[in-house]
């Protein structure tokens, strides 16, 4: 059954706004949030810029509606859920829910200070800050706090892990298996994630300049974001009409290396053909592509070749949203939703910052001012370690179906 899957409430937390609409300014005003690392403690404070949420865990437990002792990542997701469940105004209890959350570093940051003092004296530390380290306990803490269970599942396929729970989501809707489901994923910054990124030497030491000629690597940041997906029936039932569906997805793998992508893009074109095939649309209908667009050379050189064997002119309008907020490792491909979702609701194309020559081997370039144009399609990329790729189909929603009951 290919019945539409709407999303009727959007939430995001990440270092350019803690709340949908500061996100949405921040994208309009060209206002970046990478910076000096302020909260995080590392010996690359003084080197290496991140995107951090300028909130204290603190800070965000009350927004969360948890204790503070709680992994940083858990703090982001429940708050950036909480949000989309609130624009979204549905009382889930009405409904069979689901909470399908992604995260690559779990409740690692409080391991990360719980292990100096313990490897000292064994009889020290406290055990309530290592609990919750693995990936599932952060999903599992922010479900409960959200009264979900119904479904409860956790993704992590490293930068594609939100992008795959938006899709999985979507399709236990159109499988008539959930009528509701809480989808994105989330990520905080740790010395453990910074330090092997690093080893990896794809860390720019500058402020990123995805898809640039001279760009040198990735920053890396942290944040949150969840979407309500609901089936038609549910569409039906709303007050506020959905503004755009989730039409179109696929996950494919190239198997190049662990941690590069194919020269050609093999994964990342084999993702966008199957995405749009999902959505019954051809490349020509793409009003604009959010590019994965981490500023690495092997990334965006891949990304790039993949779209210039798909796409022909005239190319659609296509950005890379980390060069406002980072690269959020298993956060990113459901921040990026977000943004999806709102470029067809304000009809805009958000900017690329920091683009000052662009890569010659491509035969198109990517937007560096805010450009308002009709959205209908958006393709969002989302490209992961080991070539777990994903890409994402969003489209205005034009028609509601009938209320099902009342038929």
């Amino acid at each position: 059954m290919n019945h539409p899957v709407y999303i009727a409430g959007t939430g995001v937390i990440s270092s350019i706004g803690n709340n949908v609409a500061e996100n949405l300014e921040a994208l309009k005003s060209g206002t970046a949030g990478i910076q000096a690392m302020q909260r995080l403690q590392s010996i690359h404070k003084n080197t290496l810029p991140v995107a951090e949420v300028k909130l204290s865990d603190e800070e965000l437990a009350q927004l969360a509606q948890l204790p503070p002792c709680i992994s940083r990542t858990a703090l982001l997701s429940a708050v950036a859920a909480r949000e989309a469940i609130a624009d979204a105004a549905i009382d889930l209890s009405n409904w069979r829910t689901g909470f399908i959350s992604a995260n690559s570093v779990g409740g690692m940051d409080k391991t990360e200070d719980f292990f100096p003092d313990f490897l000292q004296d064994t009889g020290s530390g406290n055990l309530k800050m290592v609990v919750n380290h693995e990936c599932g306990a952060v999903t599992e803490v922010v479900a409960d706090a959200l009264g979900i269970k119904d479904f409860v599942t956790t993704i992590s396929t490293a930068c594609s892990s939100s992008a795959n729970s938006i899709f999985l989501g979507a399709r236990m809707i159109r499988q008539g298996k959930l009528d509701v489901v809480v989808a994105g994923g989330t990520d905080a910054l740790t010395r453990f994630t910074l330090n092997g990124f690093n080893t990896l030497m794809i860390l720019d030491q500058e402020y990123c300049q995805p898809f640039d000629e001279n760009r040198h690597g990735l920053n890396l940041g942290e944040g949150a974001a969840y979407l309500v997906l609901v089936s038609d029936k549910v569409a039906a039932k709303l007050k506020e009409k959905p503004v755009c569906t989730i039409s179109g997805w696929a996950n494919a793998n190239d198997a190049h290396h662990q941690t590069a992508s194919s020269p050609e893009g093999k994964g990342n074109l084999l993702a966008m053909k199957g995405a749009l095939k999902k959505a019954g649309l051809e490349p020509s209908a793409i009003d604009y592509i959010n590019l994965h667009g981490t500023g690495t050379s092997n990334n965006d050189s891949a990304e790039g070749a993949a779209i210039a064997s798909l796409f022909k002119e005239p190319y659609p309008a296509m950005s890379s949203t980390k060069s406002f907020t980072g690269h959020t490792l298993g956060a990113s491909g459901a921040i990026e939703a977000v943004y999806a979702t709102l470029a067809i609701r304000e009809d805009l194309v958000f900017p690329n910052l920091r683009l000052q020559t662009p890569m010659k081997d491509l035969p198109f370039t990517v937007a560096t001012a805010p450009e308002k144009k009709e959205i209908r399609h958006v393709l969002s990329n989302s490209f992961g370690f080991g070539g777990n790729c994903s890409s994402l189909v969003f489209s205005k929603a034009l028609i509601y179906k009938q209320d099902p009951d009342k038929n």
